[in-house]
């Protein structure tokens, strides 16, 4: 028998990490209505925006009118990378930080210039401060399976970051398949362990469908005790820094697959349909995940 969840947490991310890549601006009042009808649509956690250079990352520097605008239901996290980003966040009145760090050193380099032993002698400060402040701290691994720079990623490097953050008590850990090259097999090997190592620390799984393998892997890590998922309504988005990294898991196509197999969610499916169609007109590519064209077909 298999052993699943009764109930799964599902925190979208296509606000941030889906719409952070789009080549031409998307307007902050776009932003929110799409961020409004996902929140209608009952997801409770999502991750709203980054405090990032706009100089870097132009999407994103409308990030304080966007955590000023939109009402407070449930967790909303916020990126800040840095000190200066964690203070833009905190004067916003952000109650929720996600930080970023990759297992792979190239990556990290890539990414913001600096080695995952520097990034996290960074961090920790940062993360001890938030912590003693009161603040939920969410501490997200990148290229956790595989690295488009170094190829197959040693699971004790991923554990051993893990372990790092946390001992500073960090709230949440999401593990990223960044390059969506990771296989069922080693996501249930990687989140078993992740599961048994860190019981205190609430573990997320994030997915990437580059390789169309994303959903069989969320099946894999259901297995090994996972019940918290990243994912992008829309299957949006993907990162600028990895080659190959397009294509966030579509949160459409989860929630479809978790309600087949009788796992709550707390969302409905039609209106995350109908938050998609908000954005839609506003992105780069047309938007063909599975359900969200099964639902524009019947209009």
């Amino acid at each position: 028998m298999f052993s699943l969840p009764n109930k799964v947490t599902i925190i979208e991310v296509g606000p941030r990490d889906g719409l952070q890549n789009e080549a031409k601006p998307v307007s902050t009042e776009s932003k929110i209505e799409f961020i409004t009808a996902l929140q209608q649509a009952g997801i409770e956690e999502m991750e709203l925006t980054s405090f990032v250079s706009p100089k870097w990352v132009p999407q994103m520097a409308d990030a304080k009118e966007i955590v000023s605008a939109i009402p407070k239901i449930g967790r909303q996290f916020v990126l800040a990378p840095n000190d200066k980003g964690i203070a833009s966040a905190l004067d916003a009145g952000a109650r929720a930080v996600a930080v970023f760090v990759g297992v792979s050193n190239s990556f990290n380099k890539k990414n913001i210039n600096k080695t995952t032993a520097e990034s996290m002698e960074t961090l920790k400060p940062l993360i001890l401060n938030l912590k003693q402040d009161g603040l939920f701290v969410r501490a997200c691994i990148s290229t956790a399976f595989y690295c488009p720079f170094e190829g197959a990623i040693k699971p004790e490097d991923t554990m051993a970051l893990c372990r790092q953050f946390a001992e500073w008590d960090v709230d949440e850990l999401s593990v990223a398949d960044t390059i969506g090259m990771a296989s069922p097999i080693e996501s249930y090997n990687l989140f078993h362990k992740l599961v048994d190592a860190f019981p205190d620390v609430l573990m997320t799984a994030h997915f990437h469908d580059t390789r169309k393998m994303a959903i069989a892997n969320i099946f894999a890590a259901l297995q090994a005790g996972i019940s918290r998922f990243d994912s992008s309504a829309g299957g949006l988005g993907g990162c600028p820094f990895a080659p190959g990294a397009t294509g966030n898991v579509a949160t459409e196509d989860v929630v479809n697959m978790l309600h087949r197999m009788g796992i709550e969610t707390g969302i409905d499916l039609d209106k995350l349909c109908e938050a998609i169609k908000k954005i839609e007109p506003y992105v780069s590519n047309s938007i063909n995940t599975g359900m969200y064209t099964l639902y524009k077909n019947r209009l």
